[in-house]
This record gives C-alpha cells, structure tokens and sequence, in this order.
C-alpha cells in the first residue's frame, strides 16, 4: 500500500512539472492524487477511522476558505475600481518609473491579498497599458517575480505562510522580520537587472478610465474607503487570531462579510438593475480561482494520506542521516520549486517535520523561514514553478526557451542573494 500510495505521489510529480508540455492540467492532477490516494489507503484494510480523514479535510478545508475569502475580497474592491488609482499613480511613458511603480504596488498588496489574484489584477492592466509584446513579457515577468517575494514574506501573502502560521510552526511577526528583507533582495535585484533591457521609451497607449455606470457608481472616497476596509481588514487578520486563537478564515469570512455589507450600502441605488443583479455575488468562482482552490485542497490531502502511510519520517531520517544541513535541504528545495510546483514542494517540505519542542524545527525555527523562502523565490526560476508563472506564460504567450534565456539568470540572481541575506539574519540573530 505504502509502495503504491508513493508511486502516486511521484507520477503525481512528474505530471506537474510537465504540465506546461502535455496541457494536463494540475488541479485534476492533485484532486486525482488526494481522492485516488485515500481509496488505496482505505482498500487496503487498514484500521481507518473518519476522523483521521477529517482532520486533513480540515484542515486543507481552512486553507481554501481562506483563500476564497481573500480572492472575494480581491473581486469586490476591483468591482468598484479601488484598484484604479494604482493605474493613474502609474500614468507615465518612462520605463524605469512604470516597472518600479507597477512593482512596488504588486510587492505591497501581494503582501496583504493573495498572490495569484494579485499577479491577475496587475497583469491585465498591463496588458491594457503596454502595447509591445516583448516590453509586456519583461515587465510581466518582473510583476510575477514582485507577487510571490511580497506574498511569501508574510502569513496572509501566500497559502504556504498560511499553513506554516495555522499549523502554529511560525508566527505572523517572526516570520514577516526575518523574510522581509531576503524578499525584498529576491524582488529588487532581478528587477534591476530587467529595467536595463527595456527601450527609453515604453509603446504605451493611455486609456480612458473605464465607465463603471453599469456596475458601481462610487465616487473617489467611496472607493478609498472600500480600499481601506478591505486591505484594513486582513491586516486585523493575525491580531483576530492572537484574540480569538480561532483559524485566520473566520477572521478572512469576517473581512469579507463587512466589505460585502458596505459594497451594498454603496451600490444600494443599483442593486434592482439587471446588470448588477449579477454582480451581488463576487465573481470570484471563475475558472482560474477554482483550479488554485482545487490544487491546493488536492495536493494537502494527498500529502495527508502520504503522511498516513508512515513514510515521511523515513524520508525525513534519511535526509538528516545523508545531507543533515537545513540550507543545503532548501537549496535543494528551491530548484525542484522551479521544475515541479513552488506550493507542491513547499506543502511536500512542511509535511516532512513536525514542531519540535527546539531546534531548527521548533516554533519559528529556520527549517520554516528557510522553506518558505527557497520554495516560493525558487519557483521563479522557472516560469512553470508557479501558477502565477503560468498565468503569465498563457496571457502572452511566453515560451520557456525565451524565459530561461532572458530572465531566469536574473531570477537566480536575485535568489542567491536573498538566500545570503537569510543565512546572515538568522546566524546573527
């Protein structure tokens, strides 16, 4: 059963990390891995009690309920043109100033929402902005690279910080003081190293702001203080934890409930016309948010049943017993993040350990800082390490080879770094 279970996990693996050549979509691959894998694991005539299956339900459960709630969030504030001011703060034909200020505003709001829909939104004003091909696929390729550094440095940025916080392995501030400045190096330094291959001048083409009459009619303070409600909010999300010690989810589902009740108090002149009558729900259940949904509730039960089978700990006793060095392990992390999946290898890492009572694998101790960091910059190393690499690759159409050539040593650079920078802060303090 074991040897079977394993296997599954490996073809599992191996499909992923090919995804991009044999159009097999992830999602279906994870689902077919934490359905099929539990059944083998039932079949077999073990002692199989609800409960167990339960709590790995759960738990993955809490994840995607997170995530749900931040991408509604997300919706809702884009709905009503919050993000539109991001748009005119970017107004510019210089190309250092737009890569920079189009960056920045993905670092900072990847850090607080989360990073894939994050990389959507700003990927399709680009889109809109930019009208040159190759100028789209540098600067898209700096947009992705600033989401996942700004989501992974914090607990509500990115779905492998979450697990890591309500697994309680770290802690919202610890993990956000030691991962803030190798993300900030990780982000900065290959975004130095684009701006210099793009043109003095950007092919830019300024549109009108798009007339929202048919959806929303808020003027601009409405819009700020949706913005400020919604981003305010997920800030109060760890304080909400510390309070309550209930799962961030709730205090997510809190956020979104109190934005869903002002988005109507300010649309309440429109909620009788038919346009908006579908927009009272936020269309946040489309295709690409389902299959994140998906993949990740998947890949966690797949990895429970792993974990049911008892041979991780064989896993983990032997990469103490013939590597033994925590850096070296995420090193080794970060590169398969960037041919498999960032969030496959990361969930794959957590699964390996449990806290202990100290050590490197203790609450806040660097196996989880090191994890973190090397699995989501290490995606970057490859555009199909990520779901918001893909994305990417899929809008303009970006092929592996130009990828590789163009941004990947750039990308490397910048993770190298990081990593240095990591290795200082945690040797020193």
């Amino acid at each position: 059963m074991t040897l079977i279970i394993v296997l599954m996990l490996l073809f599992s693996y191996v499909l992923i990390a090919t995804g991009h050549l044999t159009g097999v979509n992830k999602a279906a691959i994870a689902m077919f891995l934490g359905t099929i894998g539990w059944v083998v694991y039932v079949v077999w005539g073990h002692d199989f009690t609800e409960s167990v299956f339960l709590e790995y339900v759960g738990h993955a459960a809490s994840i995607v309920m997170f995530l749900l709630a931040t991408m509604s969030i997300i919706e809702i504030l884009n709905n009503n043109g919050c993000f539109d001011f991001i748009s005119e703060w970017i107004r510019t034909r210089n190309p250092k100033r737009l890569l920079w200020t189009i960056t920045l505003a993905t670092f900072l709001l990847s850090a607080n929402l989360d990073n894939l829909t994050t990389t959507m939104v700003m990927l399709i004003m680009m889109h809109q902005i930019v009208k040159s091909r190759p100028q789209r696929m540098l600067i898209g390729s700096a947009i992705v690279l600033a989401a996942t550094c700004g989501g992974c440095f914090t607990v509500i940025g990115d779905p492998t910080g979450l697990i890591l916080w309500d697994g309680e392995r770290v802690t919202a501030t610890h993990l956000s003081a030691y991962l803030a400045l190798p993300a900030i190096t990780a982000w900065v330094v290959p975004t130095i190293l684009i701006n210099r291959q793009l043109p003095s001048r950007l092919d830019i083409e300024w549109v009108v702001a798009p007339y929202r009459g048919d959806d929303t009619r808020l003027n601009r303070w409405q819009r700020l203080l949706m913005f400020l409600v919604g981003i305010g909010g997920l800030w109060f999300i760890p304080t909400f934890r510390n309070l309550t010690h209930l799962s961030p989810f709730l205090g997510a589902l809190c956020v979104l409930s109190v934005l869903w009740v002002v988005n109507e108090a300010f649309n309440r002149k429109l909620m009788t016309a038919d346009q908006m009558s579908q927009r009272r729900i936020p269309r946040v259940l489309q295709y690409g948010a389902i299959q994140q949904m998906l993949f990740v509730m998947g890949i966690m039960l797949g990895m429970g049943v792993v974990s049911e089978s008892g041979v991780l700990g064989d896993v983990a006793h032997w990469i103490d017993s013939t590597i033994g060095n925590i850096w070296v392990v995420g090193f080794i992390m970060g590169l398969f993040s960037s041919l498999v999946d960032s969030f496959t290898i990361a969930i794959s890492g957590i699964s390996l350990y449990e806290v202990a009572p100290v050590g490197d694998y203790a609450l806040n101790g660097a196996y989880w800082k090191v994890l973190t960091y090397s699995t989501a910059v290490g995606g970057c190393l490859l555009s199909v390490g990520s779901t918001s690499g893909m994305a990417l690759m899929q809008m303009e159409h970006i092929r592996l080879g130009w990828y590789v050539k163009n941004v990947a040593p750039k990308v490397l650079a910048g993770f190298l770094l990081g990593f240095a920078v990591l290795y200082a802060e945690i040797m020193l303090f």
